[in-house]
């Protein structure tokens, strides 16, 4: 009832207001909902291993002086075949493109860790930031922490942005010792040769100035010195658009106006993009109350963290045919919350996989769950999962 209170309450607005909204896109797994609840500073998205967590776009509010920061935590670009495959609904292919239609910026988030997928971006993305190139997109490069060796980010930086940031042109010049020791080991500390006063020295962003001076580099702490590896730019032609003609031999996107890379699961550099985001908020009124911290209601958020569960534990495509119903949502007598819920699974073979052997598996479930919504609701919660056949 409070939550649905401040949702309907008129924001309370400061003097000045300034907000941001910001469209999170990006293939499936790359560490969206990871990165929001980051940005969040507590768990409101669901997170899961297995592609597909998020079903639906929901918004997530930061609230910081006078500036409002509204995050569109939407699905991952699929295609109408994968869609099929994982029995989504037709929201999932269109929520994150509804998301853009409402961004002021796009950050694009691509998982460094996956050698298969990370050298160009998908298509849908492309198609998707081609259609809107009229918003700032920012590309945000995540799961740097599990690279070995640093220096492939230099390589994709190149790949994904067609070799151009800001309007700029970028050369990688290399003639570093590659120390795979040193490189294993150190992290790679990205710098510039000038810096906005208001912007931290040390951080994980690429931001291309007018000058062809020297660009961003390697720290020190690798074992190399600065100007031995850099990426210098160069003036290039002003924006144009793309059809899907040039998409066709597109791996990147060359209208990014900023680089960051971060490892969002353990929050490293994640507030030098929050710091970002909060300076590209403009003037205008809010949206939310300040105390609102998602749009979702907390029995969307209940089903949502449970719904995560089954996808950890369960495998293959099982846990994408489950239909949770709630029976039971109340306050207990000493202001406990009560849960009782039913997951419907249409094979006899998916509810003893569900159960598992003397109900160890739904009772993990049961319990990780129940301990994710207290720290959600801030409150003890006594959840109940029952397994039934779909009649």
């Amino acid at each position: 009832e409070e939550q649905k209170q401040l949702l309907r309450d008129q924001p309370d607005q400061p003097q000045n207001p300034k907000v941001l909204r910001i469209a999170i896109i990006g293939a499936p797994n790359a560490g969206k909902s990871t990165l929001s609840n980051q940005l969040l500073g507590r768990k409101v998205f669901p997170v899961s291993k297995k592609v597909h967590t998020t079903r639906c776009k929901a918004r997530g509010i930061i609230t910081y002086e006078d500036t409002q920061l509204i995050i569109l935590d939407t699905p991952g670009l699929t295609s109408p075949f994968k869609a099929k495959r994982h029995k989504l609904d037709e929201a999932m292919l269109t929520d994150p493109w509804n998301s853009m239609k409402h961004a002021d910026l796009v950050l694009v988030l691509v998982d460094v860790s996956d050698h298969w997928t990370r050298n160009s971006l998908s298509k849908e993305v492309l198609k998707c930031l081609s259609r809107f190139p009229q918003i700032p997109s920012v590309l945000v490069l995540n799961k740097v922490d599990r690279l070995k060796n640093k220096f492939i980010l230099l390589e994709l930086v190149m790949e994904l942005t067609e070799g151009i940031v800001n309007g700029k042109k970028l050369e990688a010049t290399s003639a570093f010792k590659r120390n795979s020791n040193s490189s294993a080991k150190s992290p790679l500390q990205i710098t510039l040769a000038s810096l906005p006063e208001n912007r931290a020295p040390k951080s994980h962003c690429l931001q291309e100035t007018g000058q062809a001076q020297e660009g961003p580099s390697l720290d020190n702490s690798s074992g190399m010195r600065a100007s031995e590896s850099s990426l210098v730019t160069e003036e290039a032609q002003g924006p144009k658009r793309y059809g899907p003609r040039d998409l066709k031999n597109m791996k990147g996107w060359p209208c990014f106006q900023e680089i960051f890379m971060l490892a969002a699961l353990h929050g490293e550099e994640v507030d030098t993009l929050k710091r970002y985001l909060l300076m590209q908020a403009k003037p205008g009124p809010w949206e939310f109350h300040s105390r609102v911290l998602t749009s979702q209601s907390p029995q969307e958020i209940c089903d949502n963290i449970i719904r995560e569960k089954l996808l950890e534990y369960l495998p293959l495509e099982v846990p994408y045919g489950v239909v949770q119903v709630t029976e039971v949502w109340e306050e207990g007598p000493s202001g406990e919350l009560l849960i009782a819920q039913n997951l419907l699974v249409p094979r006899k073979s998916h509810m003893m996989m569900l159960i598992g052997r003397g109900g160890t598996v739904i009772s993990r479930i049961a319990q990780e769950a129940g301990q994710d919504l207290m720290n959600v609701f801030l409150c003890d919660v006594h959840l109940k999962l029952k397994v039934e056949m779909k009649s």
